[in-house]
């Protein structure tokens, strides 16, 4: 029965990246993802707090904090891996620049395939990744899915406005579903780490990047919101991907499960926190596409009955 429940739950999470990257492209086109990466400033910005601050962060926080070892390769890992496919949700959960916040999750995530490899013998000495396995993940599960989207956006807007509905509460289930099974079938493990200084470190990780990133958002609420949950909200699939590839053990994953649950129990407050604010409203996303605007609303309605 576990076995099934750990099929069900791999699956919910293929199903999740999938349609939510379905989600975004029906709503955009290729011009509203572009355009916000035109912002010189903006981009530098996100390179820097992502490749530069977070990894030098997880370095200091595993050197200050006596963690286990594994739980340590664990937060260094996701300190390497930026571009979490959970970033357009939390986007929308914050009212803020749904376009920017894809077109940064694209930019992370590419940076990730870059900088992983490269920095990996430096972060964890004796280990090494291939690239191929993260790039064939990330082209499969989010940029063809992203790319269909927006194709169909494109051919027939009437269209995308009727299928992105569906796909997204698809994408909201799917999530809870997901969340729900992985922390089941890894409660003794997630247990298992109280006392272990684990759990406390990767909620302090999350907080003072999520800070960083919303100091380094720019002057809108809109864009600052966005680059604060993405630069919080780390890429677990990469990171998986890495751990299995050095043959890291089961802690490291339970770290990395850990981290995640955290990450979301300080971002989503967080981005519900972001769209209270004076100008984090949806009228002021200038460049997010009219179906967005439609849609944010009941998405964040669902997605925060999902984690009530």
């Amino acid at each position: 029965m576990t076995e099934f429940f750990e099929v069900v739950a791999k699956a919910a999470v293929l199903v999740f990246v999938v349609t939510c990257m379905v989600t975004a492209g029906l709503g955009l086109s290729v011009r509203d993802v572009v355009a916000p990466l035109r912002r010189a400033r903006l981009v530098a910005f996100a390179l820097i707090a992502n490749f530069l601050i977070a990894p030098a962060i997880a370095v200091a926080l595993t050197s200050v904090f006596a963690l286990n070892e594994s739980y340590a390769i664990g937060l260094l890992l996701l300190g390497a891996a930026a571009g979490a496919p959970f970033l357009p949700k939390l986007a929308s959960l914050a009212n803020g620049d749904v376009a920017y916040s894809v077109g940064l999750m694209l930019l992370l995530t590419v940076g990730t395939e870059a900088f992983l490899p490269i920095t990996l013998p430096i972060l964890i000495p004796g280990k090494s990744a291939d690239t191929w396995p993260i790039l064939q993940s990330l082209l499969l599960t989010m940029l063809l899915p992203l790319g269909i989207g927006m194709a169909v956006r494109g051919r027939s807007e009437r269209w995308s406005a009727q299928l992105r509905p569906w796909f997204a509460v698809a994408s909201n289930v799917s999530m809870v579903l997901a969340v729900v099974l992985l922390l089941g079938l890894n409660f003794d493990a997630v247990v298992g780490t109280f006392g272990s200084g684990a759990i406390a470190v990767a909620t302090l990780f999350v907080l003072i990047l999520t800070a960083i990133g919303y100091a380094a958002g720019g002057p809108a609420t809109t864009t600052r919101s966005v680059l604060a949950v993405g630069t919080g909200q780390r890429n677990v699939a990469a990171a998986l991907i890495v751990a299995q590839q050095i043959g890291a053990d089961a802690t490291v994953v339970v770290m990395l499960l850990v981290a995640t649950l955290a990450g979301l129990v300080v971002l989503v407050p967080a981005a519900r926190w972001f769209a209270r604010r004076p100008d984090g409203t949806p009228d002021n996303t200038k460049i997010v596409s009219e179906p967005i605007h439609q849609e944010v609303a009941p998405m964040t309605t669902q997605a925060h009955r999902g984690h009530a």
